[in-house]
């Protein structure tokens, strides 16, 4: 009888523990499902060509991605310098990109809408689209593409930020992935 008193309240903990572990699972999180970004001219932690930088042509990569869940009704992508001297620095926002989306080409052009459909924001430099990596000098940056999988489509206006974006998103979100590239000067 004891035991029963104490155990109880123990099963609970683990039961709300593992529960979001388990749906991660279920989700693909462990299987060959698992929603993947990626990207043909560098590896996830690989370093970034120079000519997606300021340093080159100052062009988006191109990106791909599978395993999203069936249940996607659109996604959305922001693009992260974690490692920006005065904070994190947003290089790249997009949401509103149509299920039948899954890849990106190179040199995704600086418009609020896209023809395949799709919509951009502002990005850390206040302006639409792709701003190219672009480190001060010394240890190399880590970019942080972050891909959405949403329940909807997002009741945004173009060129909205990246803060408001994932605002927007966080009631929506079915998975998400990173791809993490590296650039330095």
């Amino acid at each position: 009888m004891r035991l029963n008193r104490y155990l109880v309240p123990i099963v609970a903990i683990i039961s709300l523990t593992l529960t979001p572990f388990v749906a991660l699972c279920q989700s693909g999180g462990s299987n060959s499902n698992q929603f993947v970004l990626s990207s043909t001219k560098f590896s996830n932690e690989g370093a970034i060509p120079p000519k997606y930088s300021c340093d080159g042509d100052d062009v988006s990569p191109p990106l791909a991605w599978s395993g999203q869940p069936a249940q996607t009704k659109s996604f959305a992508l922001i693009l992260r310098d974690p490692d920006a001297p005065r904070g994190s620095f947003v290089h790249w926002v997009l949401y509103n990109l149509p299920p039948t989306v899954t890849s990106l080409p190179t040199g995704v052009p600086a418009t609020a809408t896209l023809a395949e459909g799709g919509v951009q924001g502002v990005n850390g430099a206040g302006a639409i689209g792709y701003h190219g990596v672009c480190p001060p000098p010394g240890p190399a940056h880590h970019y942080h593409f972050h891909l959405i999988a949403l329940d909807s489509m997002l009741d945004l206006k173009p060129g909205a930020d990246a803060a408001t974006v994932e605002s927007a998103a966080a009631a929506h979100t079915l998975a998400s992935t990173k791809l993490v590239g590296t650039f330095g000067h």
